[in-house]
């Protein structure tokens, strides 16, 4: 498989404040497991857990990365993340810039 044949997707995570989300997202781009990751500032999220409407304050976790990388990025966010049921989203790419995309494959392959 080549760049031209890889399927892009865009993983999405939340993590409480309380993680060291730079070293979170540091080991996920060392590992190849993900070209780019985007922390976004805090944000309030409510949600229904247990029976319970809860709060908290998280913070947004957007992966950058190839479909077949995919099942290897969930097994590295479940293993540090501190969430018993972690939010892992993956959208599919349908389109981009091809320099962008290419990149995106070269970052998640090994040298």
């Amino acid at each position: 498989m080549d760049a031209s044949q890889a399927r892009y997707v865009v993983v999405l995570t939340t993590v409480p404040l309380e993680v060291d989300v730079e070293a979170f997202a540091q080991a996920l781009v060392a590992e190849r497991l993900a070209a780019c990751v985007n922390v976004l500032p805090p944000m309030h999220s409510v949600f229904r857990w247990q029976g319970a409407i809860e709060t908290a304050a998280e913070r947004q976790v957007v992966m950058k990365t190839c479909a077949d990388r995919v099942e290897t990025l969930r097994e590295r966010v479940h293993a540090r993340h501190p969430f018993a049921v972690p939010e892992f989203l993956v959208l599919p790419v349908d389109g981009g810039s091809e320099p962008y995309l290419e990149w995106i494959y070269r970052e998640t392959r090994r040298p």
